[in-house]
This record gives structure tokens, sequence and C-alpha cells, in this order.
């Protein structure tokens, strides 16, 4: 294995990691309103499920943007500035998201927590559909002309298969965030999320089932057949767990889907970045999208000796923070009034 092909397996792994973490992180807050409706101790309960988790999951975003930005230059350039319009609405979303998480117990106010609910839901929707429909577009390929810019319009980038991409991990989020707040929590809360994966179970199942056919079929190698079983599987996993009440086992199947799917994208990718729907000639792969030998040499010792510690302190978090939460463990909210009186 030669650093190109150690850095894009590690961007996959880095992208991997972010979705199968920050799926369930994304999910818990598109399914805010409906499960945390009647009660703000309820919507508490909802959100105290990913307080201690959510910004760490977040970071594997960043790395694995830092990564493409030092490794594959040429990819992170063309990518951001073709996809700029939609990567800068993720952007907004994430921050907005960030800020109500953040800010939401501050105010002790109804009006204030409504709004702030309602952008986490918003900062959780966007962001979850647009990743799929970016990367079943540079899965596709993009009209990347000569001077390895996306031409064309936005038009152009809203096809049938990338349109799909956003529904997959729509649902795929919002199922793997049920799982999860089904081990997470207990009482009422974890009833209704439970009736809520039985809901999403076969919607997902079907809509997943098509994305990874057509996927391996129209882009797919011999051995990408492997990650599109391994998501089957996860989901029929998954669902059966849920009948069974393993709520631990139905978390590692989606777990699985998810992590497969990621693989599947990225083995159909591979060994381009970024393909061209012009001409071939115009690809963007892994050897002429890459840094420098040298500078490919000096991150992978930093990963190396990174890498390890920061997967074990993460760990060591969620580990901590791994009991259940229910209604009656949540104290009576503080914060400072919305209005302040008048001198």
């Amino acid at each position: 294995m030669n650093l190109q092909q150690f850095w894009f397996l590690l961007i996959g792994v880095l992208f991997t990691g972010y979705f199968v973490l920050e799926g369930f992180d994304f999910g818990v807050g598109m399914l805010m309103p409906i499960l945390g409706k009647g009660s703000d101790t309820r919507r508490r309960v909802v959100l105290n499920t990913i307080g201690p988790v959510w910004d760490g999951n977040e970071v594997w975003l960043l790395t694995a943007g830092g990564a493409m930005f030092a490794a594959f230059p040429e990819w992170y350039a063309s990518l951001f500035s073709g996809f700029y319009i939609a990567l800068l609405l993720v952007l907004v979303a994430l921050i907005v998201r960030v800020c109500a998480i953040e800010y939401r117990s501050k105010i002790d106010d109804p009006r204030w927590r409504a709004w702030c609910d309602a952008a986490i839901g918003i900062g959780s929707w966007i962001p979850a559909l647009a990743w799929g429909w970016v990367f079943a577009n540079v899965v596709h390929g993009v009209p990347l002309n000569e001077k390895k810019q996306i031409a064309g319009s936005v038009w152009d980038l809203l096809g049938p298969y990338a349109l799909l991409g956003g529904l997959t991990t729509g649902l795929l989020f919002a199922l793997h965030g049920a799982v999860f707040l089904v081990l997470k929590t207990g009482g009422e809360v974890r009833d209704d999320a439970a009736k809520t994966v039985r809901l999403l179970l076969v919607p997902t199942a079907v809509v997943v089932g098509v994305f990874g056919v057509w996927t391996q079929l129209a882009y797919g190698s011999g051995w990408t057949w492997i990650p599109l079983a391994l998501a089957v599987f996860g989901l029929v996993l998954a669902g059966a767990a849920s009948f069974a009440e393993r709520d631990g086992w139905a978390f590692v199947g989606t777990a699985v889907t998810t992590a497969a799917a990621t693989v599947l994208l990225f083995g159909s990718l591979y060994p381009n970045v970024l393909p061209s729907t012009i001409s071939d000639l115009f690809n963007l792969t892994i050897d002429n999208a890459s840094s420098t030998p040298y500078t490919l040499k000096v991150m992978s010792w930093a990963a190396v000796i990174v890498t390890p510690v920061v997967l074990g302190y993460q760990g060591w978090t969620y580990w901590v923070f791994r009991k259940r939460i229910t209604v009656e463990q949540i104290p009576a909210p503080i914060g400072l009034p919305l209005e302040t009186g008048k001198d």
C-alpha cells in the first residue's frame, strides 16, 4: 500500500466514523420534535442522550476535512468549490444546531426553547439529507472540466441517483437515532422511540436496499458486494434485535449498516476521488490529486501517533456516559428570563 492509498483509506475511515457517530446524533435531533412532543422534560431527556458526545462526534468531520485538504488538495479544492452552496448550507445548519444545543437551557422561557428546538431539528435534517446527496454525486461523477472546475449548474447535480442518496442518509440516520434513543432512555420516551424504530425499519430498508444495489451495479466492483451484504445484514440484525428488545444489538445493526454503506461508496469511488462526466481524462484520482510524498509521509507519522489517543479518549467518554436517562432524572429547568425588568 502506497501513501496515496493509505490516505484515501484513512479519509474513508474518518468519514465512516463521522457518519456512524454523527448519524445517530443527527437522528436524535431529527426526532426530537416528535419524541419530545408535549413535554419539555421529554425533550430534555432526548437532548441529554447526546449532550456529552455530540461535540466530540463532530471532530471526525473536522479531521476528515483537514485530511482531505492536506493529502488531496486538488480533490478538496474542486469538491468544495463545486458544492460551495450545499456545503455552506451544511455549515450554517451545523452552526445553528450547535448554538441551539448550547444555549437552549440558558433562557428559562418556553418561546426561547421552542425556537431552539426548531433550530436543532432543522440543523439536523439539512446535513442528514445533504451528505447523502453530496456523496452520491461524487460517486456518480460531476461535470469536471480540464481546469478541474465543476461546470454546469446545480440542476446537473439533482439527478435521481443523487436525490436517492440524500433520502437514504436521511432515513438511515433517523433510524440510527431512534435505535440510539431506545438504548439510552427509559420509560415512556424509550417506548415511543421503540415504536418509531418499527415505523422506520421497512421504508429505510427499502430505500437503503435500492440505493445500495444501484450503487453496486452502476459503480461497484467485485469486492464491494461485501459491504452491500453487510449493510443488508445490519438492517436485518437491527430489526430482529429491536423486536426482541436487545437494544445494544439493534444499535450495532444500524451502526454496521451505516459503516458498510460508507465503505460501499468509497469502494465504488476508488481509485478516483472525483470522476468527471465530461471525460475520463479529467478524472481526479488518488495519484493526480495528492500532495507530495514528503507531505504525506509527515502526515502519516502524525496520524499514527495521534489517532489512537483520540480514539481512546472518545471511547472512554462513551463508557462514562453509558447509563440510561429517564424523565424522573431530569431536574427542574433553570435559566435567565427572556425579558428583564425595566430599570
